[in-house]
């Protein structure tokens, strides 16, 4: 895939999210490579806030004009927002999948759980293989 766009500053998953923590609050989205793959996004189901989910379930639904895919928790945590103007708009997520396409944040369980992450230089390798 050309033009694969990898921010350096995230950490991934192999199920294709991302996180990234700020003022100890991850922010939590699907990657390039997922959106791309998807192609054009038509509705997105969130979780609550409050809700609890340890890293590795299920913490919502991203539904394309191609499939629909389960997006899985990079990290534990507690949803303390989410991105409800994907309600909207939810083809944000094909156009700024690292910005304005974010899903939710959280206040992490564990953040010595991001270590079991990917940098963005083997996500980018992974994509790469795949």
């Amino acid at each position: 895939m050309a033009n694969l766009n990898v921010p350096g500053n995230l950490k991934y998953t192999r199920s294709d999210e991302w996180v990234k923590i700020e003022n100890d609050e991850g922010i939590i989205g699907i990657t390039d490579y997922a959106q791309d793959a998807l192609s054009d996004v038509v509705y997105v189901e969130l979780p609550q806030v409050g809700d609890k989910i340890e890293a590795g379930k299920r913490f919502g639904t991203v539904e394309s004009v191609k499939a629909a895919s389960d997006m899985q928790m990079p990290i534990g945590g507690t949803v303390s927002a989410v991105n409800s103007a994907l309600e909207e708009s939810p083809e944000t997520v094909n156009k700024d999948p690292y910005n304005g396409g974010w899903f939710i944040k959280i206040k992490p369980a564990d953040p010595t759980e991001l270590n079991t992450l990917m940098d963005g230089a083997a996500y980018e390798k992974y994509c790469a293989e795949r």
